[in-house]
């Protein structure tokens, strides 16, 4: 069974608006997660490449912020931005979240070393076993489901939904669009999501997630 049958869980049915809500997870997801048994499985080759390289992903990152005047706005993150922060139990439980993106170095020598955005709307659903992260508003919207994979981390695979998009494009169809990152918790009720080497603009996109008031 092909791995661009999972990312069915978000991909279809997803509607824009105040009332978006992400859909079940068909059948055939549901058994490519229980076959897979691990994100391993599902992940594409170059997605498996990111995951492995998190950690220089992250350095190469945060030099090419500070090389650009923004070491002041890396430390006053704190815990947010240092790759090593991650706490025990992992879990991201199912629920509305606040959630904002901060983009750190740039893939060109002109591009911006730091942006940080204000703060959006993510959710997280349980799905058959599984849970799925969706960012619900904003111009760039990360779908996908979260994979178990140890205690200090959980493992998202995804897609990146553009504009105004009313469905994310299939997992593995795109490598523009294709996403993989780290699930870890940084302090009570926080979380952050990691994606190392984003197909657009930055070295590293960190995911502030904390529940919704």
């Amino acid at each position: 069974m092909g791995r661009t049958l999972w990312v069915l869980a978000v991909a279809l049915g997803v509607t824009l608006g105040a009332c978006r809500t992400v859909p079940a997870v068909p059948p055939s997801a549901a058994d490519v997660a229980e076959a897979s048994g691990t994100w391993r499985a599902t992940a594409t080759d170059a997605d498996k490449q990111r995951i492995r390289g998190w950690y220089t992903s992250w350095q190469a990152a945060l030099a090419d912020a500070r090389a650009k005047g923004h070491g002041a706005d890396v430390e006053r993150e704190g815990a947010l931005l240092h790759p090593t922060a991650a706490l025990p139990n992992a879990h991201l439980p199912a629920g509305d979240y606040r959630c904002r993106t901060i983009k750190i170095g740039a893939k060109g020598r002109g591009g911006l070393g730091y942006i940080a955005y204000s703060w959006f709307r993510c959710r997280v659903a349980v799905e058959q076993g599984l849970s799925s992260l969706t960012k619900l508003t904003g111009s760039q919207r990360p779908v996908g489901l979260v994979f178990p994979d140890n205690l200090e981390r959980q493992i998202f695979l995804g897609t990146l939904e553009l504009g105004d998009e009313k469905m994310a494009v299939n997992y593995g169809s795109d490598r523009m669009r294709d996403m993989a990152g780290l699930i870890e918790r940084i302090g009570d009720n926080r979380w952050r999501l990691v994606l190392p080497a984003p197909a657009y603009e930055s070295l590293l996109d960190v995911i502030e997630l904390v529940p919704a008031d």
